[in-house]
């Protein structure tokens, strides 16, 4: 049921805000009718009156990049005007902390040959992700304001409320990759448009059979309209050998991880005012596995802004890539999805 409460939720954040806007421009283009041909000299036919409120509508589209949107070229655009200071960091995914991150059901049975240890896990963890990245170019490589960047960003869930194990880190994540994004001057339903290249590494470090990792290249196509954010980054596994022995180190430790995964992402971010309101979501059709995260932040203090976060279903950390669980968090964010 959880599930699909979780679900409902993403499909209005990805829809509901574009529907509103879609009705509210019906609305407007229906005032400028009835307003114009109040007014408008009687010379005009009913086709010149509609066509000056479609040229008036346009024209407040195109604006909103640059006066209303906090949309990803925003972003793009304040990030370049610092990112080769020397003092400065640019963020890449969100930098969040959660000091309280519970879970329904924490998964145990990944560590079942570890004696002592699963039994003693507790269901409420902190988990805090770290994100940066790294500009290669300072001129622009094929279009104004493209980039190409290293990323890098470091996930964990460390066990701080255990109290019969010594509170040890129970997943750490580490994903480095490179990519190259650019604005475009495609407009798709009076939004602007953007678009991704890039490959990825993800790991956790860990050997034997707790060893996950895989490799991917990945596309992504982003769409933005007034506060509304959309992107879509399907991706392709990169295979690997299959493994010649239960512990052989060099074998794929996960060959079934798309079953849980998929093969694409679709994510959401909607800004009002200082808030802001995201959703992901992720599937296979053909197994329908997949997972929804929720999320929500707010302004606190100076930089740091107030995060709360939901998630149902597969691969909330690798080592939990075939492990359903729901979970909620709360804690602090030191950067905004948008800007």
């Amino acid at each position: 049921m959880m599930t699909k409460y979780v679900y409902a939720s993403v499909v209005f954040l990805v829809f509901g805000f574009n529907v509103n806007a879609e009705l509210d421009n019906e609305n407007k283009m229906q005032q400028c009718l009835l307003t114009k041909l109040q007014t408008a000299n009687q010379d005009l036919t009913i086709r010149e009156i509609k066509s000056q409120c479609e040229s008036e509508q346009l024209a407040e589209v195109e604006a909103l990049p640059e006066t209303s949107s906090s949309g990803f070229r925003n972003r793009i655009k304040n990030e370049k005007a610092s990112q080769f200071d020397a003092f400065v960091i640019t963020p890449h995914r969100l930098n969040y902390i959660l000091p309280a991150y519970f879970s329904n059901s924490i998964n145990s049975e990944a560590y079942r040959d570890i004696e002592g240890f699963s039994e003693n896990f507790s269901d409420i963890e902190t988990q805090f992700q770290i994100s940066f990245k790294v500009p290669l170019n300072e001129q622009k490589l094929l279009f104004d304001n493209d980039g190409l960047y290293l990323g890098f960003t470091l996930e964990a869930w460390w066990q701080t409320f255990s109290d019969n194990i010594s509170k040890p880190f129970r997943e750490t994540n580490y994903r480095p990759e490179l990519f190259y994004i650019a604005p475009t001057d495609l407009t798709l339903f009076g939004g602007k448009t953007s678009f991704l290249l890039g490959i990825e590494h993800q790991s956790n470090g860990r050997s034997q059979l707790l060893s996950r990792s895989w490799n991917r290249v990945y596309s992504g196509l982003f769409w933005e309209r007034g506060k509304l954010a959309l992107s879509f980054k399907p991706w392709y596994r990169l295979s690997e050998d299959e493994k010649e022995f239960e512990f052989d180190p060099d074998g794929d430790d996960n060959p079934d991880i798309e079953d849980f995964y998929g093969k694409f992402e679709l994510g959401a971010v909607y800004r009002w005012g200082d808030f802001e309101f995201s959703g992901m979501g992720r599937k296979n059709f053909s197994t329908s596995k997949g997972a929804i995260r929720l999320g929500f932040t707010f302004p606190l203090w100076g930089k740091l802004r107030g995060y709360a976060v939901a998630f149902d279903g597969y691969g909330d950390s690798l080592i939990d890539y075939n492990y359903s669980q729901t979970r909620f968090g709360i804690g602090i964010a030191l950067n905004p999805f948008l800007l």
